[in-house]
This record gives structure tokens, C-alpha cells and sequence, in this order.
């Protein structure tokens, strides 16, 4: 049985860091230490608990996000385990989404990477937060304050530290607290389970104090309590500091740093205590904003067990044993097993068979589930990743889960006749656990494409379809997904009218499209409708049809056949047969006009365009940038990282196909880069002629 706790008691966290920093190790340490494990598993050996996947046992790396609870001196933590590759940012995402708070954990050696700084904005973006953690003290080449310098430098100069590592490499020891101003000693035996408290030793006494004085300055600016203490040289309590500090990150004021090591078993503890010292309870945060259904008023959602139940869809598995799960944060109220559910997207009712605990891939069955929790359902069909539910009596819509373009794409194709229905199951599958994967065929040539995030997206994508699912396939080679704008404004007009089997048809439209420029797109809404006519001309019954007509017809290029964005459809003008239009004539008609538009609107190809961080040592900046300036790349910024530098730029995906080859030949194996989707851009005329002629085989 489930312990429950009060609002006040729940800490909703997630780790979020670069790929290698140490996420899924730290939260291996805090199961243990908090008694769900009683023997910690090792990445590096596929025994962590967090990474159940088979290819994340395979490759140590983390794939999706595993959602777990445990227990620390009488507060409950609900943590999600992120992933670190860029390629699975979405997991990264939707869990900051339902989140109250992060740990941020950066490699002492390395400091602040390029998915550091990605995930970092994304928890900005979400006002979740945070702590930091420096993990890997013991590793050569750890450099804690250096770390600090990078975090303040380029992430937030609202960070600094409550702890100092007590001695770093082979003589890392343990950790000094500058709140108490003790050091604390982890028992190796014990795998650290046990510890000391001792005095600061001498040789670190001058750096703790300084370190304090530093800690004490921030916090003097923001609280009149401590600033009068420190004014006029009084001791300021530890319960003021903690006091004080909770208030500020609470806030997103500040960001307190500690430091350790997990792998050494560091330092874990002191982390599990600062978590549920500083970081926000449900009750903590500011409340969940919906929609009012009817009214379009916003509404907001008290984390109350009292108010009426109001929850969020943030991810969809599908178990082999017990079916599709749905992963789900409740804002307010509360749900038991069996009750009706409302999915207010699409407005269909869902009975709620089972109610489940996580622990990674494992399960707890529980009765209820109340605000302020974190858990999965059992027995919905029509709910996907991103729909509310709601009981019956509650007509709210929460923002939606927005994810970002895919960018690649590869040709796959079933071996046999048997293969082929199972591909199709096991692709819509794997469409609704993974918002980013996406499945479409080629018109031209009927071949099936799958598109995703990345080289490495699509190659798991593709070893889950036979080795989980079963399926016997072929793969062609990686390409780029691009998609269509339009640059030039134009007016044209669709018509449908012709006599089917005796029954009348009649539709005429006229529309106006236009390009629409960067800031007038949104991230739910990549092109715009706008009616600008009166109910004598076309009545109100069939504008919609004529806005989903429009808004389909833009799936299809004229050029590439991929989608097209950034257009402004203006609706100026129609007619209509008052005793024989119907809805699915200004469906036709719209789209016949859009299709019309596009061809003469002058359409461009647009390429997405990556950010790519590369972090090289000094004697090879010179090839490294000639060669992104050979691949059409522009050169953002070049910064020193220790005695490397980090080069980033933008270059266009169709460029970068076997780029850690080429970084490699070019650094003598000793650069390393990362790369991530930024956003698309127009081609020029040359690249779209090229383009175009292989998308159209001549």
C-alpha cells in the first residue's frame, strides 16, 4: 500500500543535465539511500534501474523519461529521470512541464555542456526551480569552481554555492556545508550509507569562510534580515539561511549549488535533504492556468483535494502487459479507479480501469490519485500526450505539450507480406508513446518514411521494431525533412459545382494568401486563417469547412510534397447555393483555391538549420571552422572552455550527415560536437533546384 502524504509533504522533481553528467547514476543513489533499492545498479554495467529499456541497457544511455517515487525524512519525491541526447529532448520537454522543481547536474570536468544549456532554457522557459549539483568531484580534471564560473556565465549569474567540495580528484573526501559550516566524511564501506560530521579542517577553513562571505553578499541583497546581520558582523542562523534560501529558489531568485559524487557515493544524502528544503511543494507554486471550454476565460487550478478534479496527459507507453498507459499530473481534486473521465480535447469519455504507482517500468496499484500527484492510468483509448481530462462537471482545457519538428527522415519497407500489417500496428504504436516520431507515405512514391529527431532517434526507432517488435524490415538511407513557404501574395478562387447522381453541388470561394512573417506564427500554429467577410456573402454554417479545407490543403507542397507553413489564408469573397451547398463544398472548393494559390505565390523549399556545438582543442579551430564555412554553416560564437575552445554555429541538416566521421578525420579523434534542431530556413535558389530535382527523380 502507497503511504500518502499532505500537499505540503510532495516534492514533483526532475534531473536534467548533458548525456554522461550522471543523471540516471544520481538518481540510482537516491533510491538506495532512501530505501526503494536495496542494491544500487550501474550504468556502465545495464543494471540501472531508471534505464528498463533494452537499448538503454545496451548503450548506457537514457531513452525515455522513468518516472519514480520514494520516501526522505517524511517528504514523498516524485522524480523523472530525463534522458541527456538531444535527439530525446522531447522527453526532456513534457516533463518540465508537469514539474515543480529540477536538479541541473553538470560533470565537474566538463562543466556546462551544449544539452546543459538546451534543457536549462527549457526549464527557464517553464519557470521550474532548480538546484544544481556538480557531480563527478573525484574525476582528474574536476574544477568546481570553474563549473560555477560557466554556470553564472552563461546560465544564470543567480547560482552559487551552499556547499564546497572537500578536496577534488584522487583527494576528494567528502563535502563542507557553508550553512553549518561542517564537513561531512562518507563511510566507502558502507558504500556511504553512513557518515561523519566533522569541524573544517584547517587546510580548507580559509576557502570555506570565503566561500560563505560570497553566499552571504547574495543573500544580503535580497533579505533585510541577513543584510543587517552581515552589516554589522553577527552570526546569521542556519534556520534563517535555509529559510531564506528556500524563499529565493522558490521564487526562481536564486539557484543553489552543491556539490559530490555519486558514483563515490557522495554527497547524496546532503542533495536528498536539500530537495526537500528548497525546492517547491505543489502548494509552493503558482497555480495551473486552463481555459474555460465555453467561455474561453482563464481558470486557475488550486492544488486542492477539494476543488474539481483537473489533470494533464504528459506521456503515453505502451506496456505489454497491461496495455496503453497514460502518464498524468493531477492540478486539482481528486479521481479513484473506476470513476469517468472527461478527455475535454476531444470530448470523449474515458473509464479509469486501473490506477498505478510508477517506479520505472515497475507497478503499485493504488485506489485514488489526488492533486499534487504524479501517476499512470489504465483503461482510456482515444487520450493521447498533451489531453486533459477532467470529471464531468469541469469544462477546462490546459495549454497543450509542444514539441518540435521532426528533422530526418528514413524509407523503411517490410520484408514480407506478414510484416506488413504488424509494421503498420507497431508504427502507430510507437507515434503515440513518442510526439516527435512521426509516419507518413511518399505520394510520388508510395514508399513509407519514418521522421524523427535525429540519426539516433530513428536508429532506436528502428532496432525497437525488431527486437520488440518483431518486425522484419528494410531501411534506405537518412534524409532531410523540409518543408514549403510561399514568398509573394497572391488572390485566387476554388469552385466545386457539379450535378453527383442527381444531388446539386455549389461552392465558390475566393481567398487571398500571403506570407506570414516569423513572429506572427506560434508554436500550436505554424500558418493563419482569417475571415474577412460577412454571413450575406457565405454563411456562418460553412466558414469552418472552408478554414479546414484551407488549412489541409497546406499537408502537400507543389514542390516537395512536404508541409507548408508561414502562410496567411484571408477568406474575400464567395457564393453559395441556398438550396444545394453544403459543408463538404467549401471543403472541396477551399482546397482546390489553396492548391491554385500555392503554385502561383512563388514557393520556396525551406531547410532546417541545426545548432551545432563543437568543442575541439585549440589546434584545430582553423580546419574545423573552414569546413563548417565549406557546409554553409555561419559561425555564432567561439568561446575558450579550459584549454579547449567551443566553436558554435549554424549549419543546414543536409550537410551534417556523417559529420562525427568528418570531426573525427579533422581533429585526429579529439573534438566532439553535439547538434540540435534550431529552426528552418529558406534556401537559395541553387540549393532548391537541387532539392527539388531529387525529390522529383530528373
Amino acid at each position: 500500500m502507497a503511504k500518502i502524504f499532505s500537499l505540503p509533504a510532495i516534492r514533483n522533481i526532475g534531473i536534467i543535465a548533458h548525456i554522461d553528467a550522471g543523471k540516471t547514476t544520481v538518481t540510482e543513489r537516491i533510491l538506495y539511500y532512501t530505501g526503494y533499492l536495496h542494491r544500487m545498479g550501474e550504468v556502465h554495467d545495464g543494471t540501472a534501474f531508471m534505464d528498463w529499456m533494452e537499448q538503454e541497457k545496451d548503450r548506457g544511455i537514457t531513452i525515455t523519461s522513468a518516472v519514480t517515487s520514494c520516501y526522505w525524512k517524511e517528504k514523498q519525491i516524485n522524480i523523472i529521470d530525463t534522458p541527456g541526447h538531444v535527439d530525446f529532448t522531447a522527453e526532456v520537454e513534457r516533463s518540465l512541464r508537469v514539474l515543480d522543481g529540477a536538479i541541473g547536474v553538470f560533470c565537474a570536468v566538463a562543466g556546462v555542456e551544449p544539452q546543459s544549456e538546451t534543457v536549462w532554457h527549457q526549464a527557464d522557459h517553464y519557470k521550474v526551480p532548480r538546484l544544481v549539483f556538480i557531480n563527478k568531484m573525484d574525476r582528474v580534471g574536476a574544477d568546481f569552481d570553474h563549473v560555477i564560473e560557466m554556470i553564472n556565465e552563461r546560465l544564470t549569474p543567480d547560482a552559487f554555492a551552499i556547499q564546497i567540495p572537500l578536496g577534488k580528484e584522487d583527494n576528494f573526501k567528502g563535502i563542507i556545508n557553508l550553512l553549518e559550516m561542517k564537513a561531512y566524511l562518507f563511510d566507502e564501506t558502507t558504500l556511504g550509507l553512513n557518515f561523519e560530521v566533522i569541524e573544517i579542517p584547517d587546510k580548507y577553513l580559509g576557502e570555506a569562510e570565503q566561500k560563505r562571505e560570497k553566499m552571504l553578499e547574495i543573500l544580503s541583497e535580497f533579505s533585510e534580515g541577513i543584510m543587517d546581520k552581515y552589516i554589522h558582523g553577527e552570526e546569521v542562523s542556519t534556520e534563517l539561511l535555509k529559510k531564506t534560501i528556500r524563499e529565493l529558489t522558490v521564487k526562481n531568485e536564486v539557484v543553489p549549488i552543491l556539490c559530490g559524487s555519486a558514483l563515490k557515493n557522495t554527497g547524496i544524502q546532503l542533495l536528498l535533504d536539500a530537495i526537500n528544503d528548497y525546492l517547491p511543494s505543489p502548494l509552493d507554486v503558482p497555480p495551473m492556468v486552463g481555459k474555460n471550454r465555453k467561455t474561453g476565460d482563464d481558470v486557475l487550478l488550486y492544488p486542492s483535494y477539494e476543488e474539481k478534479f483537473a489533470s494533464l496527459v504528459f506521456k503515453v507507453q505502451m506496456d505489454k502487459y497491461v496495455g496503453k498507459l497514460l502518464y498524468v499530473r493531477v492540478y486539482s481534486g481528486s479521481v479513484k479507479k473506476g470513476e469517468i473521465l472527461v478527455n475535454q480535447t476531444n470530448n470523449r469519455k474515458e473509464r479509469i480501469a486501473r490506477i498505478l504507482q510508477m517506479h520505472s517500468n515497475k507497478k503499485t496499484d493504488v485506489d485514488v490519485m489526488r492533486a499534487g500527484d504524479i501517476g499512470a492510468i489504465v483503461g482510456t483509448k482515444a487520450t493521447i500526450t498533451g489531453d486533459t481530462l477532467t470529471k464531468e462537471e469541469n469544462d477546462l482545457l490546459l495549454e497543450q505539450i509542444t514539441f518540435p519538428d521532426s528533422v530526418i527522415s528514413i524509407a523503411i519497407e517490410p520484408k514480407t507480406k506478414a510484416d506488413q500489417d504488424n509494421l503498420s500496428d507497431s508504427l502507430n504504436r510507437m507515434q503515440e508513446e513518442d510526439p516527435t516520431f512521426h509516419v507518413h507515405q511518399d505520394k510520388d512514391s508510395g514508399q513509407i518514411l519514418i521522421s524523427g529527431m535525429g540519426e539516433l532517434h530513428l536508429e532506436i526507432i528502428v532496432d525497437r521494431l525488431r527486437k520488440e517488435y518483431n518486425v522484419n524490415i528494410n531501411t534506405g538511407n537518412p534524409q532531410v525533412s523540409y518543408k514549403e513557404t510561399i514568398t509573394k501574395t497572391v488572390e485566387v478562387s476554388g469552385e466545386f459545382i457539379r450535378d453527383v447522381e442527381g444531388k446539386g453541388h455549389f461552392a465558390i470561394v475566393k481567398l487571398r494568401l500571403s506570407p506570414l512573417a516569423d513572429n506572427q506564427t506560434t508554436e500550436h500554429k505554424k500558418n493563419r486563417f482569417v475571415n474577412r467577410i460577412s454571413e450575406e456573402i457565405i454563411p456562418r454554417q460553412f466558414w469552418q469547412a472552408v478554414e479546414e479545407g484551407s488549412v489541409s490543403a497546406l499537408i502537400d507542397g507543389p514542390l516537395t510534397g512536404n508541409p507548408v507553413e508561414k502562410v496567411n489564408i484571408e477568406l474575400v469573397g464567395g457564393e453559395y447555393n441556398e438550396l444545394v451547398s453544403k459543408d463538404v463544398d467549401f471543403l472541396i472548393a477551399s482546397s482546390i483555391a489553396v492548391n491554385n494559390g500555392l503554385s502561383k505565390a512563388s514557393p520556396v523549399v525551406m531547410e532546417p538549420i541545426m545548432l551545432v556545438n563543437v568543442l575541439t582543442p585549440e589546434d584545430f579551430v582553423g580546419d574545423i571552422i573552414g569546413d563548417i564555412n565549406a557546409k554553409r554553416g555561419k559561425i555564432i560564437v567561439i568561446r575558450s572552455n579550459q584549454n579547449k575552445q567551443n566553436i558554435v554555429a549554424e549549419v543546414p541538416m543536409s550537410e551534417l550527415f556523417g559529420y562525427s566521421t568528418r570531426i573525427r578525420s579533422l581533429s585526429q579523434g579529439r573534438a566532439i560536437y553535439t547538434m540540435e534542431f534550431m529552426k528552418y530556413e529558406k534556401t537559395s535558389a541553387v540549393i532548391q533546384k537541387g532539392i527539388i530535382k531529387n525529390y522529383r527523380g530528373y
